[in-house]
């Protein structure tokens, strides 16, 4: 039985979406961080539990043929990037697996990822940033990201996921920081002044929003850095102040003060134009975001005469973007801020086909079949926990042709897709898409066929 510090020779044989490479010892499987997929090493034992363990690389002897030269000066210590030393097509493979083994395995579905659709952009694709700031060891204001697993941040002047003009902006940030004695927020001692800096651009209008979320309902010396904001990028149409004075790590607080410009910036999606608030739901990677939703309109095969369901609708992004299809789009969501924005995007893209209800998307489901309303097609794209039980059961009742589920979370998507087969709708045909290179996330869209 191995002991902690034995050192051993492993071959890595797969990864897990926390990064961490799978190796056997006589049977005994260990992970082993930041190791890719045919890599040969020598690796110290850290932990050992009853049925597996945790080992730390201590030498490469033979790379694997899928590694590839990192970029990034913290990728061994921040807790973002996860696949930074494989090539890119090698990470595509694994997404692709974990997607189809999850199915096969949890699901016990013969259904397969016909492809797995790569974004657009490697590098650069998030156009929403939530930087942490905290005091460094020096007692001075820091901007970075957290280590895995720990509120300890990492300093990062430039994310290579984010564009390079977000290092400017925090870069100024932390100097009017420094030069007026601005003091980071402290999570222990709930004092200090800022807790994040918030950054969103639109990829289509080029407008860029900086919003800064402080444990105060004032920001000191605000005039001055609005001015400092606006030297370093003539593209800035809104500056925000989040005020979030609650305990805990929730990042935005309920209440918005306009600093400077605009209350939200607007970018167009799929053709549709939305209005961004910091608060709003807007998706990290626009390119990418494309993709996803074209794949789902494929699969829904929707008609000028058909009723569309958009279950868990947010502010109506998929549905609207499908609008044009179909006669009919009813759109459900349990937040009601949500809803007027829905509602508000349709006015704004003179959308007038477009329903869209305040409810749990099980609650309004099961209304729906009682009414004897009939979708032809329903979209699903569940929180991460997957469908209540109660939205299975009312997916019974509604009896549409096609159901088409888009999830960030192919783990539940499978444990769902195998509750619909019982139901009566088969999964005929699915693909991934990688919306967040580099990570271990992954969306999956799947086509189930009422029989």
């Amino acid at each position: 039985m191995l002991k902690k510090n034995d050192l051993v020779t492993l071959t890595v044989t797969d990864l897990t979406n926390e990064g961490m490479g799978v190796a056997k010892h006589e049977g005994y499987v260990l992970f082993i961080p930041k190791t890719a997929v045919g890599d040969i090493i020598e690796a110290r034992v850290v932990k050992v539990l009853s049925s597996h363990g945790f080992a730390k690389c201590e030498k490469i002897i033979t790379p694997s043929e899928t590694r590839t030269e990192t970029d990034c000066p913290v990728f061994s210590k921040c807790g973002g990037c996860l696949f930074r030393h494989i090539r890119y097509d090698a990470e595509l493979a694994i997404k692709k697996s974990w997607v189809d083994e999850h199915f096969h395995r949890i699901g016990k579905l013969d259904v397969s990822c016909d492809t797995i659709i790569p974004s657009p952009s490697e590098n650069g694709y998030r156009n929403k940033a939530q930087i942490p700031c905290a005091e460094d060891k020096d007692g001075k204001p820091a901007f970075g990201f957290f280590a895995p697993h720990s509120h300890r941040i990492i300093p990062c002047a430039d994310c290579k996921l984010q564009p390079a003009f977000y290092a400017e902006i925090t870069k100024a940030v932390e100097q009017w920081m420094k030069e007026y004695k601005i003091s980071p927020y402290n999570e222990e001692t709930h004092s200090g002044i800022l807790r994040h800096l918030f950054i969103r651009d639109g990829r289509i209008s080029g407008e860029v929003m900086v919003c800064l979320v402080a444990n105060s309902k004032k920001l000191p010396h605000a005039d001055v850095l609005v001015k400092m904001l606006l030297k370093t990028n003539p593209n800035i149409t809104s500056i925000v102040l989040n005020v979030n004075q609650k305990p805990g790590n929730e990042i935005l607080g309920l209440n918005c003060i306009t600093l400077y410009g605009k209350s939200s910036i607007r970018d167009t999606l799929c053709g549709i134009s939305f209005e961004i608030s910091p608060l709003s739901f807007y998706q990290i990677n626009h390119d990418g975001a494309e993709v996803l939703y074209r794949t789902a309109a494929d699969f829904a095969e929707l008609s000028e005469g058909d009723v569309l369901l958009d279950l868990y609708c947010g502010v109506g992004t998929i549905g609207l973007s499908m609008a044009h299809k179909t006669g009919k789009l009813i759109g459900v969501e349990v937040i009601p801020a949500a809803i007027e924005n829905a509602k508000e995007n349709a006015r704004r893209n003179g959308i007038t086909n477009a329903e869209f209800i305040c409810a749990d998307a099980g609650e309004a489901a099961t209304k729906l079949a009682n009414a004897n309303m009939k979708p032809d097609v329903v979209i699903v794209d569940p929180p991460r926990k997957g469908c209540g039980e109660d939205v299975i059961s009312a997916m019974k009742k509604l009896s549409p042709k096609r159901i088409v589920m888009v999830s960030c979370n192919s783990a539940t998507a499978a444990r769902d897709c195998a509750r619909l087969k019982e139901i009566g709708y088969i999964p005929t045909k699915m693909r991934a898409v990688d919306m967040f290179p580099r990570t271990g996330h992954v969306e999956c869209v799947v086509c189930l066929t009422r029989k």
